[in-house]
């Protein structure tokens, strides 16, 4: 995925180097805050120009102020005095800010600098480490990692808040084997919308800690997570595999998604390379990269099948007999599979290499129109035929990364927020387009037609980061748990001070 994603943007960028598109807000005007709070809000230019964007680029939201606290009874108090003060001003707590369509923004509120709280603690028996909720992902890892174990369940891209990826579910190629980010918290400690400070698990305050698990921020600031932690492997052995046929793409996965933890792999993704798009061959030896793109050139769409085995000694047998299997049973293209043999730290941490190169052509901060879906199992064919090939394959020219892969339900908890189909087993669809000034309207015109297509057919979808504007399609995405959903509401946060750029509420 990551060389990818330097490719698409530059060649996106390139030819349209513009001023990228942005929805606006109004003006806003600057809060103030009475000087027995104790609390400095930022507001010089700078500070509120960060605040009013996010990594989706398409929106410009601009608060009245942001806080960086150093404690979180700053923000307990900052919470208290927008409840009952004269004044009540609504407010977003923001990690990295790698939203889409300014879910952690708020217009005229206050926007929580959370990364201002940043902390690590390993337990004494190895088994948590309970995090602040603005600390990033990478450096858990760094720091877990050091002392020989790390969380089991990650996302692909690790410059991103516990905070932030808790409040959505936290997803990539380990689900399958360890459930979602979300599905791997001991407790929490939370700050409702009145200010309050509850520590909470599944047995303390249970309704506060599963509706904050995927709650998009609505009944509380995460200010701690206790986080499960495993032994750390030393290495992965990273594999990718392609495939010209679809449902001999989709049974492998399958097959391997079913497999358990000590005959199968660690992690599973998936890609597709299309004839229209960028076609990444880095991963391939040289001697085989232009066979790879005259493979996508010839067939319109390649399926890239991409997995990993985590070890520490290469002479354990079990790590061989998984890598053989893999080389022999699966129906990938006859000499088309590459093997990297890398350190964990940096299989984990792959995507930041390319984040660094486009940052330092200053090529990072451009739209990311995104459509991230999850799809039942027994429709996924019907999804491939009307979307893949009969919408993205048809447009002039895609620009995105297109991640497709499955994972099991069972992996997941349904008294959390977070919400997935009513199936064994679901794919996540990721189509992961960076866009320009000139076409991101156009991007999102095709994933609305993507959406129009999934409810016209039937195929039971639900989306994931996703942003509706009408309260009837939050219903509908929540289903049977809207009316806890909206009854937590009210019980934490009754004056929906919280996460406004969700607009649920």
């Amino acid at each position: 995925m990551a060389n990818l994603l330097l490719m698409i943007t530059l060649i996106t960028v390139l030819v349209y180097l513009l001023p990228s598109f942005a929805k606006s807000s109004e003006s806003t005007k600057v809060i103030t805050l009475p000087k027995s709070l104790n609390l400095t809000l930022l507001t010089d230019p700078s500070t509120i120009s960060t605040a009013s964007h996010d990594y989706g680029n398409v929106t410009t939201v601009t608060p009245g102020g942001v806080l960086c606290p150093s404690s979180s009874a700053e923000i307990s108090r900052l919470l208290r005095y927008a409840a009952n003060g004269e004044t009540i001003f609504q407010v977003a707590a923001r990690g990295q800010g790698h939203s889409l369509n300014g879910q952690a923004s708020v217009s005229g509120g206050v926007v929580i600098n959370m990364t201002c709280l940043a902390d690590i603690t390993v337990s004494e028996d190895k088994e948590y480490a309970d995090v602040a909720g603005g600390t990033l992902w990478v450096d858990v890892l760094r720091e877990t990692a050091e002392k020989g174990v790390s969380p089991v369940s990650w996302t692909d891209y690790l410059h991103i808040s516990v905070g932030g990826t808790l409040s959505n579910a936290g997803i990539g190629g380990q689900v399958f084997r360890n459930g979602p980010q979300i599905s791997n918290v001991l407790e929490l400690d939370v700050i409702t919308g009145k200010g309050e400070t509850l520590a909470c698990s599944p047995q303390l305050n249970l309704g506060l800690f599963y509706g904050v698990l995927g709650g998009l921020g609505q009944f509380g600031i995460i200010s701690r997570a206790r986080i499960v932690l495993n032994h750390a492997p030393k290495r992965a052995k990273w594999f990718k595999m392609l495939y010209s046929d679809f449902t001999a793409f989709t049974k492998d996965q399958e097959s391997l998604i079913s497999m358990d933890n000590d005959t199968g792999i660690d992690y599973v993704e998936g890609q597709l390379l299309m004839s229209n798009g960028i076609v990444d061959t880095s991963f391939f030896p040289p001697s085989d990269q232009s066979k790879v793109a005259d493979l996508v050139k010839n067939h319109s769409i390649i399926y890239v099948l991409e997995v990993a085995k985590y070890y520490d000694d290469p002479t354990v047998p079990t790590t061989g007999q998984v890598i053989d299997k893999l080389t022999k049973t699966l129906s990938y293209l006859p000499g088309f599979i590459s093997m990297h043999d890398v350190l964990y730290f940096d299989f984990l941490n792959r995507v930041q290499v390319e984040e660094d190169k486009l940052r330092s052509l200053a090529l990072w901060e451009v739209p990311h129109p995104w459509l991230n879906l999850y799809v039942p199992k027994t429709q996924i064919l019907d999804f491939h035929n009307g979307v893949v090939k009969d919408i993205l394959l048809k447009q002039n020219s895609t620009s995105g990364v297109a991640l497709f892969y499955p994972t099991n339900r069972n992996k997941w908890d349904n008294r959390m927020s977070a919400m997935i189909p009513d199936e064994d087993v679901f794919y996540v669809v990721g189509l992961l387009q960076a866009a320009s000034s000139q076409n991101v309207q156009e991007v999102e015109s095709v994933n609305e037609a993507i959406i129009r297509f999934c409810k016209d057919s039937g195929i039971k979808i639900k989306q994931y980061l996703m942003h509706f504007t009408r309260k009837e399609d939050w219903v509908e995405h929540f289903g049977s748990k809207w009316g806890a959903f909206s009854k937590r509401k009210d019980l934490f946060d009754p004056k929906k001070l919280l996460s406004p750029g969700q607009v649920i509420f």
